[in-house]
């Protein structure tokens, strides 16, 4: 299987990977993930959140906006178990996928991997809730800390290279961006 590769977009920029090789010898191309590539493995597809990593510019921003109608659909017709086993799920699956498109990819957190950001974002709202301006407020704010990687973020994203380490450094925004919005509901009130 040939890996295909634009730039391993870290989060703090780009770079280009040319035609460097992954740890299997894998040539990297430099070629951006395409649909084959999304739909050639169910881990990509869920990696990839479901074709949102595939988004030209700020894949993880796109990425991010997906868990809102899920978290709509799981507020609707769920309850607060079916929503948090929803959580859970996409942890799970989501360091299983980030771990198998990671090595294909030839970067453990590639830019394209969003899943990340989906299920942290759920978690999110799970507590945030689902209106349009509380979502808002934490859609900025984990934004905000998953660009910026406050301590211990930015450490935990450069020590696991992993599909655990990938959805670790999202879980600790959503945590972040948790505490953050806790004291701002706090001090103004709703």
């Amino acid at each position: 299987m040939r890996s295909i590769i634009s730039r391993h977009e870290s989060r703090e920029g780009s770079e280009k990977l040319g035609s460097e090789t992954n740890s299997d010898g894998i040539a990297l191309t430099a070629d951006p993930p395409t649909a084959r590539f999304l739909l050639s493995h169910p881990a990509h597809f869920i990696a990839l959140g479901f074709g949102s990593g595939l988004a030209p510019f700020a894949p993880g921003t796109f990425g991010t906006l997906i868990a809102i109608p899920l978290a709509l659909v799981l507020h609707a017709y769920g309850n607060d178990v079916a929503f948090g086993v929803a959580i859970v799920i996409a942890f799970v699956a989501g360091a299983w996928a980030a771990q198998v498109t990671g090595k294909a990819l030839g970067a453990a957190d590639h830019g394209s991997i969003v899943i990340d950001e989906i299920a942290a974002f759920l978690l999110v709202l799970f507590f945030v809730g689902v209106e349009p301006v509380r979502v808002a407020v934490a859609f900025v704010l984990f934004r905000i800390f998953d660009i910026v990687k406050p301590p211990p973020i930015r450490q935990i994203d450069a020590a696991f290279k992993n599909g655990v380490g990938v959805m670790a450094d999202d879980a600790l925004a959503a945590l972040y961006t948790l505490v953050v919005f806790a004291i701002g509901h706090r001090l103004l009130g709703n």
